[in-house]
């Protein structure tokens, strides 16, 4: 299988190919920098994304509170984070950065806050 993958670590924008079966990279065309290549070859075995969303609140006059995860998560993952945090509520005192799920679904990331919730 061959993937092409646009390159976002940096602001080039490198078009880089990605061959290989699975896990298996047999090779990596296409980018200028170690970075991209470590990308590419990231993006083709398990692209990783940082969830953004909200959680409801009660208690304040903030209906939602916004809340990212910490680091990055496997993409396919992202559906099932979503279920989660629609059941999740949150009452104040929140500040930003504070945790308001730990280690979601067992991928050792945190949910946290982005704004304070007084």
């Amino acid at each position: 299988m061959e993937k092409t993958i646009i390159c976002t670590v940096c602001p080039q924008g490198c078009r880089i190919t990605v061959a290989g079966e699975g896990s298996r990279i047999d090779s990596v065309t296409g980018f200028t920098c170690p970075r991209g290549k470590a990308y590419a070859e990231q993006e083709f075995i398990c692209p990783m994304r940082i969830l953004t969303g909200s959680v409801r609140t009660c208690g304040t006059t903030e209906p939602l509170l916004p809340v990212r995860s910490a680091d990055r998560i496997p993409r396919d993952r992202i559906p099932e984070c979503m279920k989660v945090l629609r059941t999740v509520t949150v009452k104040p005192p929140v500040k930003i950065h504070d945790t308001v799920i730990k280690n979601i679904l067992g991928t050792g990331v945190d949910i946290v806050a982005c704004s304070e919730l007084e």
